[in-house]
């Protein structure tokens, strides 16, 4: 807004032409389904930070129109809806679609891999979307990424989880690659839409479920059906959510409107995590003077999916190249940079909780 009524302040003092964006370059609409409804106010929050960043950087000359979950197509059908040009955009995590290709899993998060940070760098220093868009390219989408919750919490569960086995048996839903990991201990991994995870929970169709974390979690009311909270989140160290856009309508796209699309997505990355930091802190303090009861996953149980996660990987990665590729470009720089942030964030963290400590807060 402000860039404009500079522009317009400029353009009625001097005869200075207005810039190309606002005279030389088509309007065009595009609509986009996202994977989530309404009532998730950060996740719906960061489609309408990109829609309404595309709209006033081209001088609305571009406008996206967002749709919720089932408004055109399901969230599990967003990605095909890209695809074959029913619209021109999704948003989503791309770890729901691992059924197409197991390395989509990748531009959300794996198992025991990547933080928040380390996410970031990957994505946008490391190349790690270019090597994604390789995977996306023969679904005819160009993705993009576009939001990060930061660690998700390990998930809810009806009973405690003191042993390996009370894994075993559990209906649990679970998304992307940690769902296949579970399998190997014993759990029967469910792949639900975010607005079917309540209703399942409630009904005792399923008996555990892992979404985002405490502020969405507790927005759609799982501490009511659950009593148990754990963490870590093994499963998702830095989940990253992609707005997808159907590869030949963005190449067809004049630059400009390419930027802005790529712009938006990466600041509505910052917006997301800023959110969910910020509102997780007091969601978690509020689900716990509820009655939620916090846990940590015992070391035995880590461990034992961390070698379910070993041998799913090895599997996974004989059977696909780009899989193999991915894997080894994170785990790469994974290994690699682990001991650096054992010497800044972790490091800090832990000063800065040893003094918490001391002072009695």
């Amino acid at each position: 807004m402000q860039r404009r009524r500079i522009l317009a302040a400029t353009a009625a003092g001097t005869t200075l032409a207005m810039p190309a964006l606002a005279q030389g370059l088509p309007e065009l609409r595009w609509r986009l389904t996202s994977a989530f409804g309404r009532s998730l106010d950060i996740t719906w929050g960061t489609v309408e930070y990109v829609c309404r960043a595309v709209a006033e950087v081209t001088d609305g000359r571009f406008r996206i129109q967002p749709f919720a979950a089932g408004e055109i197509v399901p969230a599990l059908q967003a990605m095909d809806a890209v695809q074959n040009g029913s619209v021109e955009m999704a948003y989503t995590p791309g770890l729901f679609f691992t059924g197409k290709d197991t390395a989509l899993a990748f531009s959300t998060t794996v198992p025991f891999m990547l933080n928040v940070r380390q996410q970031h760098a990957w994505f946008y220093a490391g190349g790690g979307n270019a090597l994604l868009n390789a995977v996306y390219k023969p679904f005819n989408i160009h993705a993009m990424p576009c939001g990060n919750t930061g660690n998700q919490m390990g998930g809810w569960f009806r009973k405690e989880i003191r042993t390996v086995e009370d894994l075993n048996g559990l209906k649990m839903r679970v998304a992307g690659l940690a769902g296949a990991v579970m399998t190997r201990l014993g759990t029967v991994p469910q792949q639900l839409a975010p607005g079917d995870i309540y209703p399942a929970l409630e009904r005792g169709a399923i008996d555990a479920v892992e979404f985002i974390g405490p502020y969405d979690d507790g927005k759609i009311g799982l501490n009511k059906v659950a009593r148990y909270y754990y963490y870590p989140g093994w499963g998702e160290g830095g989940a990253v959510f992609h707005a997808f856009a159907n590869l030949e309508k963005f190449n067809a796209l004049p630059k400009p409107y390419q930027a802005a699309i790529e712009t938006a997505c990466a600041g509505a990355t910052t917006w997301m995590l800023a959110q969910y930091d910020w509102r997780n802190v007091e969601a978690l303090y509020g689900l716990v003077a509820q009655g939620t009861q916090l846990r940590q996953f015992p070391n035995e149980v880590i461990d034992a999916l961390a070698r379910a996660t070993a041998e799913t990987f090895a599997e996974l990665s004989a059977a696909n190249p780009q899989f193999k590729a991915l894997l080894e470009s994170q785990v790469a720089f994974r290994d690699r940079s682990l001991a650096y942030h054992q010497v800044s964030d972790y490091a800090f963290d832990s000063m800065m909780l040893r003094l918490r400590r001391q002072q009695g807060r």
